[in-house]
């Protein structure tokens, strides 16, 4: 079989189910390779899309089979709000979906490089999240560290929320044995941090790690754990990022509120801006949004408002 492949998102980020198709198709004896304008006709084609924003592919495509899958072809827009058709997604069979991936296919992005998951799922269902919906509202473990890695010096793992996982123990083990540098790119509920998982967090070895203070009606909850952690990890704000939801059913004053709570605790705050469509650079969150995600005006001007003049 010949087959093509199109990853349709313009980001510079490797597609995991381009490159598991990829490595099963190849252990078939088929022929894969990016599709364009110039490939010719083949069997098949597969298109992934991750985000809803990326404009698909325009141009006719010549295969005997066309599949589309991807969170960026499920995810649809009423009344200004997203949510998530699992009729339109696509999941891999299990015989391609626990296959070593094909790092072949993006060799700059993935040199010395895992990408993978070993857990599935979240338990928390936010309205502006579509894990829950997609992968279910448990944590499940879903692999091994050894399906997608062999020895590469960086591990980057996609998990919504390994911390809910019954197994976090053990998995947490195998990527402190990696001894490699680990990227939990989706980030840590800081909500079901106990010492026992500060210590185990502490022992990998990372740039950062990444937590999230998404509801400001969390705050009683969650700055005490901040603090635990920050004790038992002694590691400093450039270790320690937390994702900062705005403009969702947070006001400007509760926004700026947690950006210097975060700070004034050694954490490092990084606004994420929820409704992107709407807000222009005039708008304040947008204003506070580059204020705090550029690290050394944020160190140097102690407030917004000294930012903003």
């Amino acid at each position: 079989m010949k087959v093509g492949l199109i990853d349709v998102d313009p980001h510079n980020y490797p597609n995991l189910p381009l490159m598991k198709l990829s490595a099963w198709h190849k252990a078939q004896g088929d022929h894969v390779e990016w599709y364009d304008i110039t490939t010719g006709h083949c069997d098949i084609v597969y298109m992934s899309k991750v985000f809803s924003f990326s404009p698909d592919y325009e141009y006719c495509i010549d295969a005997d089979k066309i599949i589309k899958g991807g969170s960026g072809y499920a995810i649809k827009f009423v009344d200004g709000k997203e949510f998530y058709d699992k009729s339109a997604d696509v999941d891999l069979p299990d015989e391609v979906e626990h296959i070593y991936p094909d790092y072949s296919l993006y060799p700059e992005m993935t040199k010395d490089t895992a990408y993978g998951f070993l857990t599935r799922g979240c338990p928390r269902g936010c309205d502006f999240c579509h894990v829950a919906v997609k992968e279910g509202q448990c944590s499940v473990k879903v692999a091994d560290l050894s399906e997608f890695w062999r020895g590469q010096k960086n591990i980057v793992l996609c998990d919504p929320n390994i911390l809910a996982c019954p197994q976090w123990k053990e998995l947490l083990q195998q990527l402190i044995d990696s001894k490699a540098y680990i990227d939990i790119n989706q980030g840590l509920d800081i909500r079901l941090m106990t010492e026992e998982k500060a210590q185990m967090i502490s022992r990998l070895k990372v740039k950062a790690v990444h937590f999230a203070w998404d509801r400001y009606e969390d705050k009683d909850i969650i700055l005490p754990k901040f603090q635990m952690f920050k004790d038992i990890s002694k590691w400093g704000y450039r270790k320690l990022s937390v994702y900062v939801l705005t403009n969702f059913n947070t006001t400007f004053e509760q926004d700026l509120e947690r950006v210097y709570t975060l700070r004034d605790m050694g954490y490092d705050p990084y606004i994420m801006v929820y409704d992107k469509a709407h807000t222009t650079g005039r708008d304040n969150v947008r204003r506070l949004q580059r204020w705090v995600n550029n690290r050394i005006i944020f160190r140097t001007v102690n407030t917004f408002e000294d930012y903003t003049g």
